[in-house]
Parts: structure tokens; C-alpha cells; sequence
């Protein structure tokens, strides 16, 4: 299923996109030689499925406030879900605090550099454990996210999009031979398909023409077929997710200018989304009470943001 590449596709992936990584890099401060590994771990627990541009300004303000896991452990969850602003999936805030916990308890405040304990970490996966050690430290390890399996499956498949939504053992044990042996060269190439596939090779709108792959590109040799299965984005506009965000917006405002809470009636009306679901208030404030994102006060009747 997972083609070898020819020694013309290796010289592409392996020499001409870093190179052209080196013209096209973009400045990004999140990935500056002088972040430290908390630095980098925040920015890419904040970056799943997340765009860089909404990513970049709160990550600057978050390391100003928490520029260590100690900082941030000491901080109130209140205000982590204040800062997060409007990156989305706000649980990922409670769980950066306790990632920043865990690293206190257990690392003595310093990010552990090994795979078994960093995917350990609340919060932690392989991916984010892989780009910590391949960009902060030039371990020799591959890096799979969605840029770059969409830019192997298209070169060297020819299919225009991963069989499935998480790598499988034979595509990361396909992408690891493919890695040059040297630690550093193989963060650049990761890197280098990284950027290629978030400014090039696009999940929907691919830049073909004139792509200084094309040439050995066995998704655009093969007439760029089209997969059944395509990508969709997940809808917004009505659901639970949307009805989730409302409310803790009106908190995270309330908490921002100082109230003491909101009453119940105040954030289910936020919750309510015209031609909505009758009960979708309830239920997600339910939910949101379960997964301690928000407290409510018996004694002050009020709804607020975890201390």
C-alpha cells in the first residue's frame, strides 16, 4: 500500500524541499532556535487543529504570563481558559495544566526528553512528543502530521489523501526509512514537508502548477485521481460544539471584567442558538459540569470558571 520511493523521489524529499524550505521558511516565533522545550510543547498541543494565525499572538501572550511549567501549574484554571481565547477545544487548556503538573511532580519542573515519558504527559501524543524531539533536538525520529502523510501519500502513492485519519505502523515505519540518517537533515526534511504541505500542497486547493515536485509526483503522474472518501469540515453553525463555545465565552467575558459569575439562567440563554434544539442548552451545560470546564456555586447561585 505504501510505495518505496525511486532515487529521483528521494532526491526531491530529501534535497530539493529542504532547499526550498531554506527561500520559503516562514518566521514563525514559536519555532525560533531560542524556545525552550515547554515553549515548543505548548505551541504544539495549541496548534492541533488549530491555524497558525490564530495560534501565534496567544502563544506570545501565554509565554509571557507562563514561560515554565512551574508558572503555569501555579496558575488558576480560570484564568488558562481566559487566555486560551478562541483557539478552540478548550479542555486542551486544563490539560496544559496539568501537563505543566505533571512535569513539576514528576520531572522536577523540567520537560522530560524521552518518548515514553513525554507520551505520558496529560495531553501528549506521538505526534507532539515526535516534534518536540525531532525540531528541539534533532533526534533522528519521524514526525507525522496531516501536512506531512498527505504530502508522502500524494508524491509516492498517488493518492490524494491518507487511507486513514491516524498513521498506521507500516506509514510511520515507511516515513522513518525514508529520514536521512543524520538527526538534523531529517528535522529539516519533517520540517520541510511540514511547510510544503500547509503552503503548496494544500489539503483542497493544491498549488500543481508549476510545483517544483510535479515531475516525480505520482499523484499528478497518475492525472491527480480523486479519492471517494474526501475530507469534510466538521459543521459549526448549530451544534453542540457552537452552543459549548457561547457559554464559555460569556464566562471567560465575565471572569475578564471581574463579575462573580453568571446565573444559571444567563448561561443557558447563551447557549441557545435560534432554531436550535430545545435541550441543547442542558445538555451541554451538563456536559460542561462533568468535564469540570465550568462550577457551579450552590451557596451564590452562579455559574463560574474553575479556580
Amino acid at each position: 500500500m505504501f510505495a518505496k520511493p525511486t532515487i529521483e523521489a528521494s532526491q526531491a524529499l530529501l534535497h530539493d524541499l529542504p532547499r526550498w524550505l531554506a527561500a520559503h521558511k516562514r518566521d514563525l516565533p514559536m519555532r525560533r532556535d531560542d524556545v525552550t522545550d515547554w515553549g515548543t510543547l505548548v505551541f504544539e498541543i495549541m496548534s492541533q487543529q488549530t491555524p497558525l494565525s490564530r495560534v501565534q499572538p496567544i502563544w506570545i501572550d501565554w509565554m509571557k504570563h507562563w514561560p515554565t511549567p512551574c508558572d503555569l501549574a501555579a496558575a488558576s484554571s480560570a484564568d488558562i481558559i481566559v487566555a486560551w481565547a478562541n483557539l478552540g477545544y478548550p479542555s486542551r487548556a486544563l490539560r496544559l495544566k496539568a501537563c505543566a503538573a505533571t512535569i513539576v511532580a514528576k520531572h522536577d519542573g523540567q520537560v522530560p526528553l524521552t518518548m515514553k515519558e513525554l507520551t505520558l504527559l496529560p495531553g501528549v501524543g506521538t505526534y507532539t512528543a515526535s516534534a518536540l524531539l525531532a525540531f528541539r533536538h534533532r533526534v533522528r525520529i519521524p514526525v507525522l502530521d496531516t501536512n506531512i502523510r498527505r504530502v508522502l501519500v500524494r508524491f509516492l502513492d498517488g493518492r490524494e489523501f491518507p487511507p486513514r485519519s491516524t498513521p498506521s505502523k507500516k506509514e510511520t515505519a515507511r516515513a522513518g526509512e525514508l529520514l536521512p540518517q543524520d538527526g538534523r537533515h531529517a528535522a529539516d526534511v519533517s520540517l520541510a514537508m511540514m511547510e510544503f504541505g500547509a503552503l503548496v500542497c494544500t489539503q483542497l486547493a493544491p498549488s500543481c502548477t508549476g510545483c517544483m515536485m510535479r515531475a516525480n509526483c505520482a499523484w499528478a503522474n497518475s492525472g491527480f485521481p480523486k479519492d471517494q472518501k474526501r475530507p469534510t469540515s466538521q459543521p459549526y453553525a448549530g451544534t453542540d460544539r457552537q452552543a459549548r463555545g457561547r457559554i464559555m465565552k460569556a464566562l471567560r467575558t465575565a471572569h475578564f471584567e471581574g463579575k462573580n459569575g453568571l446565573t444559571k439562567r444567563r448561561v443557558l440563554d447563551a447557549a441557545r442558538i435560534d432554531g436550535g434544539d430545545r435541550y441543547q442548552p442542558s445538555r451541554v451545560y451538563r456536559a460542561l459540569l462533568k468535564e469540570g470546564m465550568i462550577v457551579y456555586d450552590e451557596e451564590r447561585k452562579r455559574v463560574t470558571l474553575p479556580r
